[in-house]
């Protein structure tokens, strides 16, 4: 009989079994692939290191969800802080840098946009700082049982309350009334919040919209090696406290016995007391349907709901010295198949020597949304050559000196990380759920507990991060 049993090893799943192991249990890991980390991964290919979906690194500031873990659980973790986070490229060649210090951001902004943005950007950024004030604070959110209520009143504040309210306005409605209008920027704006929340501003709340357009106003970080370094120090913590992980285990069926709980996986049958499934809540629903309440049921999204990407990795041959690692191109004319109006690209620490054999080489990762995975069929070749067409004419690379380069879709990221329909970045924003109104840690109100990027969708690897935590919190608290 295991003591706890955490599905899945992405930053949800590591994040609770962290927390869990700091408080003295011991949970085995049951990951369905032959290295952790789902989307918050790299990987060897053809001797180049190409990470495996997320590129940034958010989280490290005071009172964020990953600076968090790593304070309760002593986790070091050694990064390099990017001066300049992000640029973006709009489709008239303008260059629009996304700079840390908020005063330089605001001048910037209204450089390229137009318009008094002082109003718009000093409320966002006062929101997201509360948003992430508030997530290690209320560890309890949502609630669910009176113990819940208790803790998050006992903690209010009436600025809090205040703040909340946010909720129920889009970020569309806010621009509206700042009466920042221009197309550019509304394109601008659905586009960034494209990248954290899923979503455009119409459907968005203010709250979590803030939050996801000044990530880059918070320190962001490249490690070396890529970001399997990042969970890497993660798992060996959870192994040090007496924990363990097993690889290539991928869960076939759950069911509720009086004990607590079986766990089928593809070699064998566990048994324990209690459990974590860091997988999406749609995989949840096909292997354990016995302990899914009817209540939540309705919860799930389909395919026409979520995104999955089109993503590629390069290795080229490269002596430029770019400003920032991470860039997102506005595109004249969307992507055929796909519609999607923009590119990621984020490319490796010219200083990183880890991530290829030879000197002078970067690491591009490339990715794109695709609406509707399920039923959107792939060309690969066809937007590989939009792509490089789009790298060279912008002059981030020259397609001679490649020197690898592949790609996937739905198909792979469904078979990489076993999410149905491959879908990434977790649940989209939509104004019709409120954030009380997401799925609870809770599965079961017995033993069984939820984490992941579909009961905190969006915000990338400090939504994750921040789902463990709860998850472990709520568990520790109505057991240990």
């Amino acid at each position: 009989m295991q003591e706890v049993i955490v599905i899945g090893s992405g930053m949800g799943s590591l994040s609770a079994a962290a927390m869990l192991a700091e408080k003295g249990l011991k949970p085995l890991i049951l990951e369905q692939n032959w290295i952790p980390g789902g989307c918050t991964t790299s990987y060897p290919r053809k001797g180049f290191v190409f990470e495996a979906g997320a590129t940034t690194l958010v989280g490290l500031d005071e009172h964020m969800p990953l600076r968090y873990l790593l304070d309760q659980t002593g986790i070091e973790l050694k990064t390099r802080k990017l001066d300049l986070p992000m640029q973006v490229h709009m489709p008239n060649g303008a260059v629009v840098n996304r700079f840390e210090k908020l005063e330089e951001w605001i001048k910037e902004s209204e450089k390229h946009f137009g318009g008094d943005q002082q109003e718009f950007w000093r409320k966002a950024y006062g929101i997201s700082q509360f948003v992430w004030n508030a997530s290690t604070k209320y560890l309890h959110f949502p609630p669910s049982k009176p113990k819940d209520f208790w803790q998050l009143a006992k903690n209010a504040a009436p600025s809090d309350l205040l703040n909340a309210r946010y909720a129920l306005k889009s970020t569309d409605s806010f621009l509206n009334q700042s009466k920042l209008n221009s197309p550019d920027f509304r394109r601008f704006i659905n586009e960034q919040l494209l990248i954290t929340a899923q979503n455009h501003s119409e459907e968005v709340n203010f709250l979590f919209g803030a939050a996801a357009l000044c990530y880059t106003n918070y320190g962001n970080y490249y490690i070396d090696g890529g970001l399997s370094n990042l969970v890497t120090p993660i798992v060996e913590y959870i192994e040090k406290q007496g924990g363990a992980i097993q690889y290539r285990e991928p869960v076939l069926n759950i069911q509720k016995t009086k004990a607590g709980y079986t766990v089928k996986s593809k070699t064998r049958t566990y048994e324990t007391k209690y459990l974590v499934s860091g997988i999406p809540f749609n995989n949840l629903i096909d292997i354990a349907p016995e302990i899914i309440p009817n209540k939540l049921i309705p919860s799930k999204m389909e395919s026409k709901e979520l995104y999955s990407a089109f993503q590629m990795g390069i290795a080229f041959k490269s002596s430029k010295q770019f400003e920032s690692i991470h860039h997102q191109i506005h595109l004249e004319n969307p992507l055929p198949i796909t519609g999607s109006k923009s590119i990621f690209l984020s490319l490796s620490h010219e200083e990183d020597k880890t991530r290829s054999p030879e000197t002078g080489v970067r690491i591009a990762s490339i990715s794109t949304h695709v609406k509707d995975p399920l039923h959107t069929i792939i060309d690969n070749e066809i937007l590989e050559k939009i792509i490089i067409y789009e790298l060279e004419r912008r002059g981030f690379l020259n397609r001679k000196d490649i020197l690898y380069s592949h790609s996937s879709g739905p198909k792979s990221w469904s078979k990489w990380t076993g999410r149905s329909y491959g879908f990434v970045g977790g649940y989209p924003q939509y104004m019709k759920i409120k954030p009380w109104q997401m799925l609870e840690s809770r599965i079961d109100g017995l033993g069984a507990y939820q984490c992941g990027d579909t009961t905190y969708p969006g915000q990338g690897i400090p939504g994750a991060t921040l789902s463990g935590i709860i998850a472990s919190e709520k568990m520790l608290s109505d057991w240990f």
